[in-house]
């Protein structure tokens, strides 16, 4: 390692990346991640880098650190921290910069926290290998680092194991472990990316006390081009391993200059979504219910399906039905009155998650359920798909009480209802082939003969834009964007007549997430598919919803069209959730 024996010169960047190739070796031979990378990051400013998955930016940052998978290696140029090269340093070295001088806070607290160590604990590990505490006041330190990223009663909290925590509280441990040690650089890599808009603006808010505090300079690894521009000086633009663009945060997504960086802002929901696709919304603001003052006895049309909340009665359905009015709207699901309670273990005590939400889904719209983690929206989706049994209120399908549904009705409604869920790495199995993925549920319910199933799953491969040679892939040969289209592809597999999406894109870069939504769009519009779309992305719900329903500590506190929504909230908590949004005041010229 070469090392300087002098200190930085004043006003040097605390961070000098010059030239840095990334390689990493494969069955299939070499593959350069990253070519000829230069960046700088002064002491005290937060850098952001963005891009789509692959594009280099998670390599970049732990090309930094160290922590390169063992296939991967540095190939040429230098990485100077403090005026030190990095490039080829021991693992010794490394260690001792690791967590003293260079932080990490890595994106999933799930799989980076150790399920079976007490949260302080871990936190304990860090200070005493960097001999920032003693066994005697490690206790207290630790209480001190947890109560300084915002967790509440953190004596009691650093007691607790990860599975105690919710993802928010997960989230700032993670945050308290890369700060503990006071570094003078903290890598950031997707730290809020599967938190909703309130919880994630809290826990980046309290990130930002903490490091300018201390004088912490942060490398921000994001897809969110809205959460780069609001909480970053600087972006750098990243695409197949290169920089295609940098510069000041604002001008970078006010006025993209390269064509990579305009179609990265063009497909981001989070930035100016409204106009960014104004085509998409079917609903107008002057047809929008008024959800405290219009009883869904009155309803003739299909805004007034989801009107529904605590201050407002459930929708009657079958009133002008009934009597053969023609104009009355056509719902594929009911839902009346829905409750879930659960028992307190070790207390007599119960919980609801979820209590009297009503709503319906007009045939072939979309209707989207939002709120922050614990509102019940995902509670609500599994009754629905009856995974989960309700302890009252009624799930009509198609005019059918779901609840009584048994034997071959309740394999028909299994076929006609599919679901879509959040984690294309965890919701396919890695041991199936994409055929064979594809095809289950056509095996399972005996759809035609084989030959008929082949040219089926063949078709939905065209269906979903994949390559017949995904056929004989499994899922870690995909990328994520194409294993959630493997997953819509199986959902669509029985010609379902609704869809229950949960959290479908939230774990996608913009670029896929866009195509990923212009999918389902598509699709909806060719088989005539009634969505129900959960989602904690407001954003991400604006250009995909044809109605929203806002969720609070499991009851609905507004609901109306999408447009009368974003336009007009009337509830606080929904303007709150509406504030939240990174990057919402950004005025993007496309």
């Amino acid at each position: 390692m070469a090392r300087s024996t002098e200190r930085v010169a004043a006003g040097a960047p605390l961070l000098q990346v010059r030239d840095v190739a990334v390689e990493f070796q494969t069955i299939d031979g070499p593959v350069h991640a990253v070519e000829g990378i230069d960046l700088d990051l002064a002491a005290g400013e937060t850098l952001a880098i963005v891009g789509e998955s692959g594009s280099g930016k998670s390599t970049t940052a732990m090309a930094v650190i160290g922590l390169l998978p063992g296939n991967g290696k540095v190939t040429r140029g230098s990485i100077m921290f403090e005026g030190e090269d990095l490039v080829g340093a021991s693992e010794g070295v490394m260690r001792t910069i690791r967590g003293r001088s260079i932080g990490l806070v890595p994106q999933d607290p799930m799989s980076n926290l150790n399920p079976v160590a007490k949260i302080g604990s871990q936190i304990a590990e860090t200070l005493l290998a960097h001999g920032l505490a003693t066994r005697r006041d490690v206790d207290r330190k630790v209480v001190e680092t947890l109560a300084a990223a915002g967790l509440p009663d953190a004596a009691a909290r650093a007691k607790q194991y990860p599975h105690e925590f919710s993802g928010g509280m997960r989230q700032r441990a993670l945050i308290a472990i890369g700060l503990a040690c006071d570094p003078k650089l903290l890598i950031a890599d997707e730290p809020t990316s599967a938190l909703d808009v309130t919880v994630q603006k809290t826990i980046l808010d309290q990130l930002d006390r903490m490091t300018s505090e201390r004088g912490t300079s942060v490398m921000l690894i994001t897809h969110d081009l809205g959460l780069a521009a609001e909480r970053a000086a600087r972006v750098v633009v990243m695409n197949r391993g290169r920089i295609v663009e940098q510069g000041p945060a604002r001008q970078i997504l006010e006025d993209p200059q390269h064509p990579y960086t305009q179609a990265l802002v063009k497909a981001a929901p989070s930035v100016a979504a409204v106009r960014l696709r104004p085509d998409v919304f079917r609903a107008s603001a002057s047809s929008a219910p008024e959800p405290d003052i219009a009883p869904a006895e009155e309803a003739t049309d299909a805004e007034a399906a989801v009107v529904a909340g605590p201050t407002a009665p459930a929708p009657v359905v079958g009133a002008a039905a009934a009597e053969g009015d023609a104009s009355a709207p056509d719902y594929i699901i009911e839902v009346e009155g829905l409750t879930k309670v659960y028992s307190v273990r070790g207390s007599k005590e119960e919980f609801a998650a979820v209590q009297d939400v009503s709503f319906a889904i007009p045939r072939g719209e979309t209707v989207a359920i939002v709120g922050e983690s614990g509102s019940g929206k995902t509670t609500t989706a599994r009754m629905v798909l009856r995974v989960f049994e309700p302890t009252s209120g009624s799930i009509r399908f198609d005019g059918q009480d779901v609840a009584k549904l048994k034997g071959g009705d309740l394999k028909q409604f299994r076929q006609r209802v599919q679901p879509i869920f959040q984690d294309p790495y965890s919701s396919l199995n890695p041991m199936f082939s994409i055929e064979r993925i594809i095809s289950e549920p056509l095996d399972f319910y005996k759809r035609g003969s084989s030959k008929e199933r082949a040219a089926r799953v063949r078709q939905l491969l065209d269906d979903v834009a994949l390559p017949q040679t995904m056929l004989r892939r499994y899922p870690s040969e995909l990328s994520g964007g194409q294993r959630q289209r493997v997953a819509i592809a199986r959902a669509l597999a029985l010609s379902p007549d609704l869809i229950v999406c949960d959290e479908p894109v939230s774990a996608l870069d913009v670029l896929v997430q866009d195509q990923v939504l212009t999918l389902l769009r598509d699709l909806q519009r060719e088989y005539g598919l009634s969505y129900l779309f959960i989602s904690h992305d407001l954003a991400v719900v604006r250009l995909i919803s044809d109605y929203v329903c806002v969720m609070k500590e499991g009851r609905l506190v507004e609901a109306a069209s999408s447009e009368e929504i974003f336009t007009n909230p009337r509830d606080p908590y929904t303007r709150r959730l509406l504030a939240s949004i990174p990057g919402n005041e950004l005025d993007i010229a496309v």
